[in-house]
């Protein structure tokens, strides 16, 4: 199973939120690029980021701090947040990272989905935001109005490469992910899955190994590893 630390960008500054809300913001001393060099050196290969400030405002906006982690660490980067446009996706394709995350944008507009995919073969994935059962959008502000469920039934077959499943009840919250949903989820999509939201120990990523879903590819650890419920060296011996 494939570990993502977390890195979620905002003013040049790593910061996590408590269930997508940016008003219940912590910020950390480290930057993004330090802290994308401390998860290089305890051995980590895959990266998750997000850009909040692109999420909010809808383009891309940290757009250089991207570059210089992927110009210092040899790390497969997933990015997402405010990724509204072709351009944008190819701008993070043409500076080397894994996959693009695509979110708000994917969710209003199938066919833009469709397209990236075509376009970016085995380079989209695609975030589910999902509040109790509905998909929220635009940096989780607004409620879409459309199950999580319905709206992966119509778009299983577009080509996406990894499915990234946040329940966002438990983001930043440390209460343990929604395994149950996830698995769900998992069962449902023609894609890879990643767990995301509420990690609190490292029983929960031992756990998510433990599920013996073939179709669960990684999990997603954040706050936790930030407020050192979850120490590096710890977490490193589970890749």
């Amino acid at each position: 199973m494939k570990i993502f630390p977390a890195i979620d960008i905002k003013n040049k500054k790593c910061v996590r939120l408590i269930k997508g809300d940016f008003n219940n913001q912590t910020t950390y001393k480290s930057s993004p690029i330090e802290q994308a060099g401390r998860y290089k050196d305890y051995g980590f290969k895959n990266l998750h980021i997000v850009d909040l400030d692109g999420a909010l405002n809808g383009k891309t906006v940290n757009l250089d701090a991207i570059k210089k982690i992927l110009s210092k660490y040899d790390l497969n980067i997933e990015i997402g947040g405010g990724l509204r446009t072709l351009d944008s996706i190819k701008q993070y394709i043409d500076l080397g990272v894994e996959k693009v995350i695509l979110g708000s944008a994917a969710i209003k507009n199938k066919e833009f989905l469709k397209e990236a995919c075509v376009k970016f073969k085995n380079k989209i994935a695609l975030g589910l935001d999902a509040k109790d059962g509905y998909l929220a959008v635009s940096g989780w502000t607004k409620n879409s109005n459309i199950k999580t469920v319905d709206y992966l039934n119509e778009v299983n077959d577009f080509g996406v490469s990894r499915l990234i499943f946040t329940d966002i009840n438990r983001d930043g919250t440390k209460v343990s992910p929604n395994f149950d949903e996830t698995i769900k989820i998992a069962d449902k999509s023609n894609c890879p899955v990643v767990i995301s939201g509420g990690v609190s120990s490292i029983e929960d990523v031992k756990k998510a190994k433990e599920l013996g879903n073939k179709n669960i590819e990684g999990i997603i650890i954040g706050k936790a590893i930030y407020d050192g419920d979850i120490k590096l060296d710890e977490l490193a011996k589970e890749i």
